[in-house]
């Protein structure tokens, strides 16, 4: 591998001023989350009693919160568990104390911390920590996506994946029951025309899987503003396409593929109606 693919922490960390400090949320928040969980975890729900959420998402929430406004107090914060804090600075740091509860609940390690900063709308960077793993994961926009293992940070390219019978699909599901099953039968149609299915759990971890190559493609519909922010900028960056079913809006349904196989993925998804739950 070229020299140029890999970078010292401590430089990339200068590539956009608004990046230490999210990095250093992140570190605090999955640190916190991977060594403070109480012996008894307590649990709430949220829209339905499939859609979970523990105190440690909360507190990490506010940890983060604390940590990105400390010195910033005029930006604006969106998180999952805290709802939106209205900025006049122009930024806004989109927050996922916690993507992955169920399996962080069932000490699963597919879950991690997701922290974007937006600019006059447009997200600039991103950092996801997967501290089960030991793996993080750094994009600013125009400047590539890295994964960052100890004090080195090795660029991403993402899957080469040309054909859709050979690649390795990721998806997710809904919490309401009836949106759970109509997603199932579009699994069923599209599981015959890939290598095979994977859900994970964690759209945070998938995005980030599919930057680094260990999926070729996901989709999922019905996700948040936390749950794309961060993931859907390290993938693009790392040179998945990132995109809408029918447009590039993906607000309500995301696709992010290999360039490859991405109309041959979109083609079958529409011809699934997978949108449509």
């Amino acid at each position: 591998m070229a020299n140029d693919e890999f970078r010292a922490l401590a430089d990339l960390l200068t590539s956009h001023p608004l990046l230490p400090a999210a990095w250093r949320a992140a570190v605090a928040a999955g640190g916190f989350l991977a060594n403070e969980r109480p012996p008894g975890l307590q649990v709430d729900t949220k829209s339905t009693p499939t859609d979970v959420v523990t105190a440690m998402d909360r507190d990490a929430e506010a940890m983060i919160s604390a940590e990105l406004l400390s010195d910033r107090p005029a930006d604006g914060l969106l998180g999952e568990e805290g709802g939106e804090r209205i900025g006049t600075s122009g930024t806004r740091w989109i927050v996922d104390p916690l993507d992955g509860t169920v399996n962080y609940l069932f000490r699963l390690p597919m879950w991690g911390v997701s922290i974007a900063a937006e600019v006059d709308g447009i997200v600039e960077v991103g950092v996801v920590v997967t501290p089960e793993f030991g793996e993080a994961y750094i994009a600013v926009r125009g400047q590539g996506a890295w994964l960052v293992t100890g004090e080195q940070a090795e660029r991403l390219t993402g899957s080469s994946c040309t054909d859709l019978s050979a690649a390795l699909v990721a998806t997710g599901f809904g919490y309401a029951a009836a949106t759970r099953e109509r997603q199932a039968t579009v699994v069923t149609g599209l599981i015959t025309q890939v290598r095979d299915v994977r859900r994970m759990g964690a759209a945070v971890v998938d995005f980030c899987w599919l930057a680094r190559g260990r999926l070729d493609a996901y989709y999922e519909r019905g996700l948040n503003a936390w749950d794309i922010a961060a993931g859907a900028l390290i993938a693009s960056e790392a040179g998945a396409l990132v995109t809408g079913l029918h447009d590039d809006d993906f607000t309500v349904f995301m696709m992010a593929a290999a360039p490859a196989i991405a109309p041959e993925l979109r083609a079958a998804l529409v011809t699934l109606r997978a949108d449509e739950v």
